[in-house]
Parts: structure tokens; C-alpha cells; sequence
């Protein structure tokens, strides 16, 4: 056997590296990376750039004109204010019922347990789409349309949330748990103070994954909510797009949608750190 291309620096595992690692990480990274520079590059052209046979990358000359547009021709200000309480209201008790669903079936004793938990699991199954229906027939009867709880309520019930919270939960030291339970400490105290401290990456991971779901959502909001001032920004930027003439339209549109990303890259980045700890915390327990 040749010795030098056993050696971790051969010219034969340099390739390996290369075409195993990071080749498919760099071919990852530009799926995700080109498109979103593409959209805020052309959120600073004229649409004489970007309706063009000859392609431009660079906008020549820069147009921040069009976040003027933008903000113009819809309320952003009341559309962000919209999504600003849908997602932290929605996403909140999305979380805190992920939490105590979670909790109760690891650590409290009653019949039916895993069956609930199957059914749990179920929901993951289904797609949103098959009841956005039922769930409109259900919220119209209460007068749910054009009202923020309208828009929530149907969401509230998170199976991802409360599946990967109780895989994190069983990764939780036993030892622990049990002798505060001796020491005379209630559900409510050891949840608080022992059983989120402990899992906070997987909570953190919970938040973040319905924090950009109920920012980003289009289609329920889209279907309970007719009035413009009580649109979310995804849907307000449909009326974005419909208030300009389908050629002037497509940098406004981009630089709206610009708009739209920038506080969930935020919130993302400030969070992301939590995310693998997060999700492989609980990844060994079934």
C-alpha cells in the first residue's frame, strides 16, 4: 500500500474532502445564497434592468426608489403591525401548549398516553392545506373574519412543537427530576424551574421554526382576511402587486419582499446558534 496516500493531507483524501464536503456544501450554499441576493439586487433596479434579454447584476444606476413605492402604494406600517401580533401571539402559544402537552405526556402518569401521543403524531401526517375548509366554515360561523384571533386560532395546535419537545424531554436526567419530586416539588415547579432550563436549545428551536411559520404564512391569512388592514405582510404583498402595472411591478414587489424577510433573517440569526443543539437534543430517545 502506498503510504502517501494514506497520509490525511494526500493528494487523494484532499480530493475526497473536496468533492465529498465541500463541493456539496458550497452547491447548497449558492441554491440557497443566489436567489436571495438575485431579489435584493433587483429591489434596486428599474424594470428596464430587469425585463431585459441581456442579463444585469448589478443595478446601473442604484433605485432605492422603489422601497419608497413600496411603502406608498400598501400600509406597511399597519401590515407590519399585523404580522407583528399574529406571530408573537400565535407563535407564544404555540410554544407554551408544545410545552405543557409535551411535559404531560413524559413526565405525568395517565391512561391513553401513548395514544394521544400518536395521535400527535397523526397531525403531522396531514397536510394544512386539506383543512383550510372546515377551518373557514368553523371561524366564519363565530365571526372570525378580519379579526386577529380569526387568523390564530386555527393554528394553535403545533405536532412538530410538542413531538420534538417530548423526544428532547426524555433525554432529561432522570436523577434529577426524581429527587425534586421526593424533595416535595410539584409539576408546575419542577416544569419551570428543572424541565425548561434544561431544554432550552429545544425550546429555543420550537420558537424559532413557529416564529418564521406564522411570520411567513400566506394562505390562511390570505382566505379569512378580505380587509387590507387586516392583511399580513405576505398577503399584503399580493396587494403589492396588484396596485402597480405588471412591468413597473417587479422591483417594488422585490423590495417589498425585502421588507418582508429582513426581521425573520434577524430574528433567525440572533437564534440560530440553537438550532442544532436543539434539534439533536432530543434525536437518541424514542
Amino acid at each position: 500500500m502506498n503510504t502517501a496516500e494514506t497520509k490525511p493531507l494526500s493528494r487523494r483524501n484532499l480530493a475526497a474532502t473536496l468533492l465529498t464536503g465541500y463541493v456539496p456544501i458550497l452547491l447548497a450554499v449558492l441554491v440557497v445564497i443566489l436567489p436571495l441576493a438575485y431579489m435584493i439586487l433587483s429591489s434596486f433596479k428599474t424594470p428596464a434592468d430587469i425585463i431585459t434579454q441581456q442579463l444585469v447584476i448589478l443595478p446601473n444606476p442604484w433605485h432605492a426608489q422603489n422601497y419608497d413605492d413600496a411603502t406608498r402604494a400598501v400600509p406597511f406600517a399597519r401590515l407590519f403591525l399585523n404580522s407583528a401580533i399574529v406571530t408573537v401571539i400565535g407563535a407564544g402559544i404555540k410554544v407554551l401548549l408544545a410545552v405543557l402537552t409535551a411535559y404531560a405526556l413524559v413526565f405525568v402518569r395517565f391512561p391513553g398516553k401513548r395514544y394521544v401521543f400518536f395521535a400527535v403524531l397523526a397531525t403531522l401526517m396531514v397536510p394544512p392545506q386539506v383543512s383550510v375548509v372546515p377551518n373557514f366554515t368553523f371561524i366564519s360561523s363565530l365571526g372570525g373574519q378580519d379579526t386577529y384571533w380569526g387568523i390564530i386560532l386555527p393554528g394553535l395546535g403545533s405536532g412538530f412543537g410538542t413531538f420534538l419537545l417530548r423526544q428532547a424531554f426524555l433525554q432529561l436526567p432522570p436523577d434529577v427530576l426524581e429527587a425534586a419530586e421526593t424533595d416535595g416539588a410539584g409539576h408546575w415547579r419542577r416544569l419551570w424551574h428543572m424541565v425548561v432550563p434544561m431544554a432550552a436549545p429545544s425550546i429555543a428551536t420550537v420558537a424559532l421554526v413557529n416564529i418564521v411559520f406564522e411570520w411567513n404564512d400566506y394562505l390562511w391569512p390570505l382566505v379569512i382576511v378580505s380587509n387590507p388592514q387586516m392583511m399580513t405582510l405576505p398577503v399584503g404583498l399580493t396587494l403589492l402587486h396588484n396596485s402597480e402595472s405588471a412591468a413597473a411591478s417587479y422591483g417594488i414587489v422585490m423590495a417589498g419582499t425585502v421588507m418582508v424577510l429582513l426581521p425573520v433573517l434577524v430574528v433567525f440569526a440572533a437564534l440560530q446558534r440553537y438550532i442544532v443543539t436543539g434539534l439533536t437534543q432530543g434525536a437518541v430517545k424514542g
